[in-house]
């Protein structure tokens, strides 16, 4: 796999973008592997990057290239409009 094919976009640059984006999907990938539901904010603090950056790497996470890792989400019960999500479903695509 080159390192073209690691994520998509038209405006992904492996050179630029594909340490960073890489290490936040680790990130985000070693904190989620417990299974426990976490909103995007609780996410965010114990990995650093944005919502929007750990929103699209728990994307990545369902991609075959990445592991085919289920990445559930619920409705928060107490606050509307905010959604919780976990991963449940490991492999060991992610262990290299």
């Amino acid at each position: 796999m080159t390192q073209r094919d690691l994520f998509d976009g038209h405006t992904f640059d492996p050179a630029l973008d594909g340490t960073r984006l890489r290490t936040l999907l680790m990130r985000v990938h070693r904190l989620m592997h417990d299974g426990e539901w976490r909103t995007l904010a609780r996410i965010v603090m114990a990995v650093g990057g944005s919502e929007a950056g750990v929103s699209a790497r728990l994307r990545d996470l369902r991609k075959a290239k990445w592991g085919a890792h289920t990445v559930e989400r619920k409705r928060h019960p107490e606050a509307d409009g905010l959604w919780l999500y976990r991963v449940s479903h490991e492999s060991s695509a992610l262990s290299s």
